[in-house]
């Protein structure tokens, strides 16, 4: 690697410049680089008596030091260790392993020639570095930097490195604001965000500038290539282009420079572009084209297909796009997907969007009536949020099972979005007689450790509300106990809700009638009608009981149906059951039930029971025959 020792005059260090752009820092001040563990906590570097320690592999960084002062030179500090006249400073950075050994002499030494002697001037550039910046959107990161930044600037060579952002700026004012936003941006789960700033050589792309004459050059086989009438660029295989090969121009779109001048051409001459092709340009990273998010905005349909992408993680630098078509075919991430869901399901994530992939149609996304009520932000959660969302879910969960032991589970229709998705497994092996009690689940069971066909394994994922609950009224007959019901919210966002429930049931029909297994349940949900929610996803798993379990469950006994006597209660207890069997119209053992799943709140008990009658969701032999 090529490299060569630089004196900064603005910060009496050296600096070790590498042929990306980067350098390395010496001197001037210890401990300086600070950046975001897996805690978000600061770690500490410790310096003994001039010698750094090696970073982790958590903290291979590229030897970024955090700018602590952009205008002036930094005081002299002292130490105990100071050495009066030559002084030897050790330093290792752990990245590239490089042993920098620099001793100093009172007479400073002579610059070299051709030096830039413009250090102290505003013509200065900056590398600015977000450690963990990928995990972030490109638009959010750099709006929350422009809105806390004291000063304008204008982001250049934007691109990642490992899990950093990195961008370059010009001038010591804008690199000395940019210091100062850092750890005053949080993101969503109100972790600081770091910010670090150090000297630099020019970025890529400016030493690299096209000239005037290329730019015009590149700018008149663009114009020959635009379709006005479709605003189509059709640019595949630009490299091979005769009018610029006749040029002597490589214009290749992996390097920043030439990715950088094509977009700027876009901007400037095709500022209502609604198609862009690349294909065939050997891309293999997306770092340059991230900027078309801000250059085309109205993109609608982008073809990257045969290049060399690897990674759908690629995708994510422009998903800022509000593509409806894109071809991806031909570049070897195609492959890594297991199924063409899989494929889509990842694309879509970037492109929420998208009506096309690789010239097929594919199923619109699953969106939700933008009218119906929103859910609690996870960042706006109190305790008055937290109960909302505990009482929404824990009458989702009585509605539900009431309609799944003792309804018509057709009824569960309403429950689910129309592209909803089920899927059920459990723990069986065919040859344990112990796990006979699970038989009846077998054939329904998706479990992908087993299954190796793939075309059992789309069969058995249920796909739209109807073969769900067909899917559902199959299974036996059974009753929860909701006393036994672990419930936990554990992801929530504006439009959506994650949250899984245990329990156990007991079956109360066919071969197995009386035995008692657990289950776990997830269900992935939007908002719904009526404040209710809308299942887009529900996962389940059964297994047989724990003899804790089984002796555990089922403590209050409950009437059969036949039965018209009130089991053994407190005195209060049976008096509420008449009592509710009187108002209601409903037989003593479906009184009692529906004041037991509401935990003997009577109120709590009759408003469901009123809300379940007008959506018709309570059987007919829930009701007194009456003569």
């Amino acid at each position: 690697m090529c490299s060569a020792v630089k004196k900064c005059g603005t910060y009496g260090t050296e600096v070790l410049e590498r042929d990306d752009g980067g350098c390395y820092s010496q001197g001037g001040k210890k401990g300086g680089s600070s950046f975001r563990g897996n805690f978000g906590k600061r770690n500490l570097h410790h310096e003994h008596g001039g010698y750094e320690l090696p970073r982790s592999h958590h903290q291979q960084d590229d030897g970024n030091v955090e700018m602590r002062d952009v205008h002036e030179d930094p005081p002299v500090r002292h130490t105990p260790y100071t050495i009066r006249r030559n002084r030897r400073r050790v330093k290792w950075h752990s990245e590239d392993q490089i042993h920098i050994t620099v001793w100093r002499d009172r007479k400073p030494p002579e610059r070299a020639v051709g030096e830039n002697t413009r250090d102290r001037t505003m013509g200065s550039w900056f590398k600015v570095t977000i450690p963990y910046g990928r995990t972030y959107d490109k638009t959010w990161l750099m709006n929350s930097i422009q809105s806390h930044c004291s000063v304008p600037f204008t982001p250049v060579d934007f691109h990642y490195v490992k899990n950093r952002a990195r961008f370059f700026v010009q001038d010591a004012s804008t690199a000395s604001a940019l210091k100062d936003v850092s750890y005053n941006i949080c993101d969503e789960e109100n972790r600081k965000i770091s910010i670090f700033v150090s000297p630099s050589a020019a970025p890529y792309s400016v030493q690299n500038k096209l000239k005037p004459e290329q730019m015009q050059q590149l700018k008149l086989t663009m114009n020959k290539r635009y379709d006005v009438s479709q605003q189509a660029l059709d640019l595949q295989k630009l490299r091979f282009d005769p009018d610029l090969v006749g040029c002597d121009m490589d214009i290749i779109l992996n390097r920043r420079n030439c990715m950088a001048a094509t977009l700027q051409i876009i901007e400037r001459n095709f500022p209502e572009l609604l198609s862009l092709n690349l294909c065939n340009n050997k891309l293999y990273r997306l770092d340059g084209l991230s900027d078309i998010i801000e250059k085309a905005p109205k993109v609608k349909i982008l073809n990257l297909s045969r290049n060399e992408l690897k990674s759908a993680w690629e995708l994510g630098k422009v998903k800022g796009l509000k593509l409806e078509e894109l071809w991806l075919e031909g570049n070897p991430l195609c492959s890594t997907f297991p199924d063409q869901s899989a494929y889509v399901s990842a694309i879509r994530d970037c492109f929420p969007e998208l009506l096309r992939l690789d010239g097929q149609d594919i199923p619109p996304p699953i969106i939700t009536d933008i009218d119906v009520p929103q859910l609690i932000k996870p960042c706006q959660e109190s305790h008055n949020g937290f109960e909302i969302l505990k009482s929404l879910v824990l009458q989702f969960l009585q509605q539900y099972y009431l309609i799944f032991d003792y309804g018509d589970r057709q009824g569960l229709l309403d429950a689910y979005h129309e592209e909803a998705c089920f899927s059920l497994t459990i723990p069986f092996n065919p040859e344990d007689p112990a796990s006979s009690s699970l038989r009846e689940y077998f054939k329904e069971s998706r479990n992908m450790k087993i299954l190796k066909d793939p075309h059992v394994r789309r069969q058995l994922l249920k796909h739209t509300k109807r073969d769900i609950v067909d899917s559902l009224s199959v299974l036996p007959k059974t009753q929860h106990d909701l006393s036994s019901f672990l419930v936990d919210m554990w992801f929530q966002t504006e439009r959506m809700l994650c949250f899984s429930v245990n329990g156990v049931f007991k079956e109360v029909e066919g071969k197995c009638q009386g035995s008692v297994l657990a289950f776990t349940r997830t269900f992935i949900a939007t908002p719904g009608s009526n404040s209710s929610l809308c299942i887009v996803n529900d996962e389940l798993f059964v297994r047989d009981t724990s003899s804790k379990e089984t002796q555990s469950t089922f403590s209050i006994p409950m009437s059969t149906p036949c039965s018209s006597s009130v089991p053994a209660l407190s005195q209060e207890q049976q008096e509420m059951v008449q009592a509710f069997s009187s108002q209601s119209g409903m037989k003593l053992e479906w009184s009692q039930k529906c004041l037991q799943d509401n935990e003997w709140n009577y109120t709590r008990a009759g408003q469901i029971f009123t809300l379940l009658q007008a959506e018709g969701k309570i059987p007919e032999e829930a009701f007194q025959q009456t003569p």
